[in-house]
């Protein structure tokens, strides 16, 4: 009997999808690069089950049921070209290459396109979920060629995680890079909700004083809310874990954060498409400044920076930091959103934004209980714009908003920064404003550089330039893109 699927890549990813595949009675056949791996992992992890061996490709290939469907689930760039160009020649007209990793969205754009001149389908399929996800459930999010999907549907269902409706957490996304694309915004959306707890967690340790079995139990607390989510829950666990001595692990971690490039994508995304995911773009930042650990030593000492204590009722701050965060994370899936909405109009994918809300309800990293209803406001409205708009979620930024400048204003004043929780206030401020002051900024463009700009009493469409000084001239330079 054949396989039904071919996986390459045996690291804890790799090779907890297919042990979660062999789980669901599907036949896989594992190959890495290195031979002595795959002897591990068959006489380790997979002993005992379904799954075979391959110390070829050429073993793989006819290892495998047409047809044929290999996962790659590798390095994401030049190693994924690699596979490729080694696949081709031994693969049919049909036959499917699924690329798992986290691959940057144009580079699966054009893997579609090459390959479907020779006859071959690709999908590009975000999975998230780290690495408890891919043996349990992860949420799956393919796009690529639409003709391959109806033959890797019935797997990536089977193992992908469930909505306590037993809905499957991944469907088709859409052609070419749709689930590359919708994956890098999770993850930066994942930015920015990490990014928001820190924050919290830092105003309620360096402004409030609160101990971390007190934050530990705030975050418990929160977690029965509308806050309810795995990184809220996790943040609990990790602010009540002990080192060997007895004193809170988190603290000895140094405050250097890393990055593997996804939350930077969705900033350029953003700015390349003019959305302005000012959120998500400020996480991104937070952790670069956190890399400047020796700088940033020096210049608390050069400064004599010292937070001041936040002063008032603990109990009162802390239900205001509640409200403050849930705003702010609707605001990470708004813009979130905005940007998903702005690539499908761009690329022709069409997505269906409450599926995506669906695919992200569990399984994944930020797998959060108002996702329902986000999915809710989608199935309503599937061409809402802002998703503050809808009446569930534009409630809650009204109720939240005292409470939110309150603790954006307190931050400010007492020297605690909250980059992203006050950004997220700001650009509500700007997106609920009729009239911004960029009738100033368009003038001074025109004083200077003669760029035109459109008036309030004339079309949309029709520009105009005024010679300010009457020494510049009346001859305009090229209009502008708003």
């Amino acid at each position: 009997m054949k396989g039904d699927i071919g996986v390459i890549g045996l690291a804890v990813m790799g090779q907890n999808l297919i042990l979660n595949m062999n789980d669901h009675g599907y036949k896989v056949v594992a190959h890495n690069r290195t031979a002595e791996k795959v002897d591990e992992f068959l006489q380790g992890p997979a002993k005992g089950t379904n799954i075979v061996g391959a110390y070829s490709l050429q073993e793989l290939v006819d290892k495998l049921e047409s047809p044929r469907k290999i996962m790659l689930m590798v390095r994401a760039g030049d190693v994924v070209d690699s596979f490729i160009d080694k696949l081709v020649p031994l693969l049919d007209k049909g036959d499917i290459i699924i690329d798992g990793g986290n691959t940057n969205f144009p580079d699966t754009n054009r893997r579609v396109a090459t390959l479907k001149e020779k006859g071959i389908h690709f999908i590009g399929s975000g999975v998230s979920g780290g690495e408890e996800g891919a043996r349990f459930g992860p949420s799956i999010m393919p796009g690529g060629s639409p003709e391959a999907w109806p033959f890797v549907k019935p797997i990536f269902q089977a193992i992908s995680a469930k909505t306590e409706n037993n809905e499957p957490c991944c469907d088709w996304v859409g052609n070419d890079g749709a689930g590359h694309f919708v994956k890098m915004v999770h993850n930066g959306i994942e930015y920015g909700d990490m990014q928001l707890i820190t924050e919290a967690y830092q105003f309620m340790k360096d402004g409030l004083g609160m101990t971390h079995d007190e934050m530990q139990s705030v975050f418990i607390e929160w977690n029965k809310t509308e806050l309810n989510s795995y990184l809220v829950e996790i943040t609990s666990d990790i602010l009540g874990y002990k080192d060997t001595d007895g004193e809170p692990l988190v603290e000895k971690i140094l405050d250097t954060a890393g990055q593997k490039g996804t939350g930077k994508w969705t900033g350029i995304n953003a700015l390349d498409m003019g959305i302005p995911l000012t959120l998500i773009t400020e996480s991104v930042f937070a952790r670069c400044l956190s890399s400047l650990k020796d700088q940033r030593v020096e210049a608390e000492e050069l400064f004599g920076k010292k937070e001041s204590i936040v002063e008032g009722d603990k109990q009162v701050w802390i239900e205001a930091l509640r409200q403050a965060l849930l705003a702010s994370k609707i605001i990470s899936y708004a813009q979130g959103f905005m940007l998903m909405r702005e690539a499908s109009n761009e690329n022709g994918w069409d997505l269906n934004y409450g599926n995506v809300a669906l695919m992200w309800r569990g399984g994944c990293i930020i797998r959060s209980a108002f996702l329902s209803n986000i999915r809710d406001a989608y199935d309503i409205d599937p061409e809402l714009s802002f998703l503050g708009s809808d009446s569930y979620f534009k409630g809650i930024l009204e109720n939240s908003m005292s409470a939110w400048r309150k603790v954006a204003a307190k931050s400010m004043e007492v020297g605690i920064p909250m980059p992203s929780m006050t950004s997220a206030l700001t650009f509500l401020d700007g997106y609920t404003t009729a009239r911004l002051p960029a009738n100033l900024l368009q003038a001074q463009r025109d004083y200077f550089g003669a760029h035109t700009y459109e008036r309030v009493d004339k079309p949309k469409g029709e520009f105009f330039h005024t010679n300010w000084t009457g020494k510049g001239g009346d001859v305009s330079s090229t209009t502008y893109n708003s």
